[in-house]
């Protein structure tokens, strides 16, 4: 019987998007949905366990994973008949292909204090360190030998904590201590070369991620002795608990699934997701087990954060977009990792990228651009040989010299490149390519370095000026204090969202960029000749950017108990930054100033959200509501949430315009015509002090009129709540889209809310 995965849950019915209700393409990996998770005895339990046993009973081995806190059903290996027969069976939603999702792939913090706008105590206290807050990480799984992830002088582990550390290949419950509480892995999530499953990182990816979120300070780390300092989580004396959902070929979505569900039941604060669909292709949320999963752990009181994808700068490439999670785009820091150059008369060319290479310092090789090294093959053309593809050049002509190579070609990497010119006998290579210069890659031992298109210009207007062109690389050298930062990383995936413009994604960025964290302490593929192993490795992504708020969210949850998701959520988004360190704009890789499409609500700062003094509370309803406007019926909606509140139902005029009234912390109003108006309603809660008193300022583009009433919000105690009415109208038509800033200030608190109006 040809397998096929298909997942059980009685969650979102494909009722916007198309019911997956008879899949009769191919047998295939499925996921099949079936609702919240029912009380012990009702009607939908004795689905789930017929349905469970009729299937075992035919296969003992058919039956993956059964799910049956947070949400209910199984996941299980079936033919498309087998398929086709579930869907029609009572209490079965909806039937899907079970998706592989990608991984989306420390000086950072120190960069994030001085950017703040709010001094903080240098040797904060237990509590705004996370002392009592549980990050799980869906990754990789963790290498918990790590000293990041040592339990030194930490507290008992908290007694609400119900999870387990699970044996497998090369790990045992002692790996697990105060610190890394917990760690589990799922079928598909093993090694396939160990031939049998482990919590323990093969791939490096969620030890760094771990390490970023809520490591323990570990002193002289670096990657050796690039980026040399103190590395240390966001919430250093946070517990971590690992579930190991992916290796470095993806992530099975029935087994991040499986991890929501006993997460929920672990009892874990925060969940941190550094994975998803590429841009463009992610699911409709029916069936996306991300946004599944992390609704029922919203309910649940759970923080989830998500990367929000590594495809941009394109526009509408913005995955994890569901409103109940906090999305997070990537930024670079003040640090350079500079790789020299050296002409022919002393000239340095600043390059970038990560090279070891040990030949003389001083300009002693030949320097040969590759169009000009091309081989003699019918089949190469001039372009292959410019970018240097394999196959494309000259052995002779390239040995011995060092080859500029353009990168432009989109279809060879530049380790393939790197290969290619080193098997010729190339002493090394200068890669032209803007994007390889603002996000190093790690080229080891051999002398390799990325400049951008004016310096590229530069070098080769010196071939063309000497008959004997000659030059070297020097080793890297990491460069503080780097201007401006933070920018957007060029791959950062970009709003506005493919599921509406009426809600901004992503919600806020954070570091992202050349990133050090820790890492496997046996991974050969990035150990130098004669050198120990790293215990730290530099990477970029958004990957690295979720983390950071991960870590964030988890502070902020130990000293704020009692506050759930959204409240969390918005007291990141409101106290962001939108400056950089050259007190300008924040800007994009490609010089423009940065809009919310971009960074969401700005640059977190990492301590205005331990004090933001009013916060935006997205209810459940406001979710409801979400779905009402984006399709669902209430029947669908009973199938989805946990409870509904009494006498809820669908307006009859939902659209998609009126997702922009959801109590969100940021505002997007879309399909606005020139000299109309269209209106939204915020209301906050004072988190602040007794007494206090708010007075609006407006940061409004030319073009749009923005009217705030009323302009004064005065609140006698904490938790009261006040409502305000924001009125934007077009005087003249925009290009596109155009955004501006709403800001509730008194003499403590500045609470920001970015707006964006397209049209």
């Amino acid at each position: 019987m040809k397998g096929v995965l298909v997942f059980l849950c009685l969650f979102f019915l494909s009722i916007l998007h198309g019911a997956y209700t008879a899949q009769t393409k191919q047998d295939g990996m499925y996921i099949v949905y079936m609702g919240a998770a029912p009380s012990s005895k009702g009607t939908k339990r004795n689905d789930h366990n017929k349905l469970l046993s009729s299937l075992m009973r035919r296969n003992k081995k058919s039956v993956v994973h059964n799910y049956q806190t947070g949400f209910s059903g199984f996941a299980a290996r079936l033919s498309n008949e087998e398929v086709k027969s579930i869907a029609r069976t009572p209490g079965v939603v909806s039937v899907f292909p079970d998706p592989i999702l990608k991984l989306h792939t420390t000086r950072s913090w120190d960069f994030l204090k001085y950017q703040t706008e709010i001094i903080i105590d240098s040797s904060p206290s237990s509590a705004s360190n996370g002392g009592d807050s549980i990050i799980g990480i869906l990754d990789t799984g963790i290498w918990p030998e790590s000293e990041s992830f040592n339990d030194k002088g930490m507290d008992p582990i908290p007694a609400r904590w119900k999870g387990t550390c699970m044996e497998g290949h090369n790990f045992t419950t002692s790996n697990c201590n105060r610190k890394l509480i917990g760690a589990r892995y799922y079928s598909g999530s093993g090694s396939s070369s160990q031939g049998n499953g482990s919590p323990r990182d093969e791939n490096g990816h969620g030890t760094h991620t771990a390490s970023t979120a809520a490591g323990r300070p570990v002193s002289n780390a670096s990657y050796y002795g690039l980026a040399t300092g103190t590395a240390s989580g966001g919430s250093p004396l946070s517990r971590i608990a690992v579930y190991r959902v992916c290796t470095s070929e993806g992530c099975r979505g029935s087994s991040i699934l499986k991890a929501f569900d006993d997460a929920i039941t672990d009892g874990v604060d925060v969940l941190s997701l550094s994975l998803g669909a590429s841009g463009g292709s992610e699911p409709s949320f029916s069936n996306d087990p991300i946004a599944i999963g992390s609704f029922h752990a919203v309910e649940k009181g759970i923080t989830v954060v998500c990367s929000a994808g590594n495809d941009g700068p394109d526009a509408k490439t913005v995955v994890n977009v569901a409103p109940w999670i906090i999305t997070v785009a990537a930024t670079t820091i003040d640090r350079d990792f500079e790789t020299d150059i050296v002409l022919g008369g002393n000239k340095v060319i600043k390059g970038g990228g990560i090279s070891f290479g040990n030949i003389q310092s001083a300009p002693a090789y030949s320097l040969l651009y590759g169009a000009l090294a091309k081989s003699d093959s019918a089949n190469v053309d001039a372009s292959d040989a410019r970018n240097c593809i394999p196959g494309s050049l000259d052995n002779n002509t390239v040995r011995g010299k060092i080859v500029i190579c353009q990168n432009d070609d989109g279809e060879y990497s530049p380790r393939e490149k790197k290969q290619s010119v080193m098997d010729m006998g190339g002493i090394g290579i200068i890669l032209i390519d803007d994007n390889a210069r603002s996000v190093s890659s790690n080229y080891g031992s051999f002398p390799m370095a990325a400049v951008t298109s004016k310096d590229g210009s530069e070098i080769l207007s010196y071939i063309n000026s000497t008959s004997e062109p000659i030059a070297t690389i020097l080793p890297t050298k990491t460069i503080g204090n780097y201007k401006p930062a933070p920018t957007v990383a060029y791959f950062s995936s970009r709003g506005p969202s493919p599921v509406t413009k009426n809600i901004i994604k992503p919600d806020i960025a954070a570091p992202g960029v050349n990133i050090l964290a820790a890492w496997l302490g046996n991974d050969a593929k990035i150990t130098l000749s004669h050198k120990e192993p790293p215990l730290f490795n530099i990477i970029s992504g958004t990957s690295m950017s979720c983390p950071h708020v991960s870590g964030l969210a988890g502070t902020v949850k130990s000293q704020n108990p009692s506050w759930g998701p959204s409240a969390i959520r918005s007291a990141i988004m409101t106290t962001a930054i939108q400056t950089n360190n050259l007190k300008s704009p924040t800007m994009t890789n490609s010089g423009s100033v940065a809009t919310p499409y971009d960074i969401g609500a700005g640059e977190v700062s990492i301590s205005g959200p331990l004090h933001p003094g009013l916060v935006y509370e997205t209810e459940e309803i406001d979710y409801l509501l979400f779905l009402c406007n984006t399709g669902y019926n209430i029947s669908d909606i009973k199938l989805i949430a946990s409870t509904i509140p009494s006498g809820f139902s669908c307006p009859t005029n939902s659209s998609e315009d009126s997702i922009s009234n959801i109590n969100y912390p940021s505002i997007a109003i879309s399909n606005i015509q020139e000299n109309k108006s269209k209106k939204v309603t915020r209301t906050v809660t004072n988190v602040g002090e007794d007494e206090s008193t708010y007075t609006v300022l407006v940061d409004a583009p030319t073009g749009i009129k923005v009217e705030v009433v009323p302009n004064k919000l005065q609140f006698t105690k904490v938790n009261e709540k006040q409502t305000y009415e924001v009125t934007f109208t077009v005087t003249s038509t925009p290009n596109d889209y155009t955004f501006g800033y709403i800001t509730w200030t008194n003499e403590k608190y500045r609470v920001r809310c970015p707006f964006l109006v397209s049209t």
